[in-house]
């Protein structure tokens, strides 16, 4: 295998081997069978040259520059040696050297050339209120800049709960009038990769999938991704076990705690969010809020600030032993009542042909 990106990660000090076990590992992530490990490293080695790669624009709006900083700390291969010597990222504020004149001219220039095939990403909720005046960019509002950009795109991916959701700047009471993506573009593929931040490997995995297959995985009912959010934090929590004995932490420091029992108590959202951080972490594997010890705020479900409190539990049963013990209790003494009512019919029933019998043998 070669081609200029592995020429360029080999440069890097990242050998053929890592990046083959970075898309092998990828591809896991997404549930795609063994092959697709292969073609996502054959199609990302192969990468053309800068001026026939994909183009990408990507909009920063509302948003507190998050989102850049966690894709930008994706692990071995760095994104910078694997998705960005892939791609050209023809338009990026916080990243990009040019400012002014230049970066509109060159968000322009790469619309221009490549309408219908660039893909976007946003990341920051778009305000509507005062016409859009709360955030503006080259003299344009984000409302502005959004709908002109988002004609030419080939699809959209919304990173972070502001871009999916409307995020943090949607909370109540919403001053800015924030709004997602999808409730001002209707006409476009669009991709919700939620979180405060994501996790960077979700976000690589995505852009991978595009670059790869041309398209798009496949999306759950709020147009996130399944591979990394078809299920909750609950169903791969380490801390499951405990959940399921009954055993909850009381306090952050109580011995519960210390021994590692469940955080629902706590508040942790886990059992009703949806997403990968309990199989893939952060900081390259190392760890996640609940292994850090903090239950889960729920950052990539829509409106999580707005959710009742991020130390007020979850308003369902809090101990499953107890009620559990207590549906068998229920049906042990419904088998018992149906057990002693048949007992009773049959006893009848059986006074009842004895006594004709009587009757009959009088006669």
């Amino acid at each position: 295998m070669h081609g200029p990106l592995i020429e360029t990660l080999a440069r890097q000090g990242v050998t053929r081997r890592t990046f083959m076990k970075y898309c092998a590992t990828l591809a896991s992530m997404m549930a795609l069978p063994p092959a697709a490990g292969r073609a996502m490293a054959e199609a990302m080695a192969a990468a053309p040259s800068a001026s026939k790669r994909p183009s990408v624009i990507w909009l920063p709006f509302q948003e507190c520059t998050g989102c850049t900083e966690s894709i930008t700390r994706s692990h071995s291969p760095t994104l910078e040696g694997l998705i960005f010597d892939v791609i050209s990222l023809d338009y990026q504020e916080t990243l990009m050297a040019a400012a002014g004149h230049q970066a509109e001219e060159a968000l322009h220039a790469a619309m221009k050339a490549n309408e219908g095939k660039y893909l976007l990403i946003v990341d920051g909720s778009i305000p509507l209120g005062l016409d859009g005046a709360y955030s503006c960019i080259g003299g344009k509002s984000n409302l502005e800049t959004l709908k002109e950009v988002a004609k030419g795109a080939a699809a959209i991916v919304a990173m972070g709960s502001c871009a999916a959701y409307g995020g943090l700047p949607r909370a109540n009471p919403n001053p800015t009038g924030a709004v997602s993506v999808a409730d001002i573009i209707k006409d476009k593929p669009i991709i919700n990769i939620p979180g405060c931040p994501p996790i960077p490997v979700v976000m690589t995995g995505v852009l991978a999938h595009f670059l790869t297959f041309g398209s798009l995985p496949e999306l759950d009912k709020l147009g996130r991704p399944k591979a990394f959010y078809g299920e909750t934090i609950h169903d791969r929590c380490y801390r499951r076990p405990f959940y399921d004995q009954g055993k909850f932490a009381k306090t952050f420091d109580d011995e519960g705690a210390r021994n590692g029992w469940c955080l629902f108590e706590l508040g942790c959202k886990g059992p009703i969010t949806h997403n990968a951080c309990a199989t893939v972490k952060w900081n390259g594997g190392t760890s996640w809020p609940v292994e850090s010890g903090h239950g889960c705020l729920g950052c990539s479900e829509p409106d999580f600030w707005d959710g009742g409190g991020f130390y007020k539990a979850l308003s369902m049963p809090a101990n499953p032993l107890k009620m559990v013990a207590g549906a068998a209790a229920v049906g042990v003494a419904v088998g018992v009542a149906t057990s002693v009512l048949n007992r009773g019919k049959k006893g009848a029933a059986r006074a009842a042909h004895e006594k004709t019998t009587l009757a009959d043998l009088e006669k």
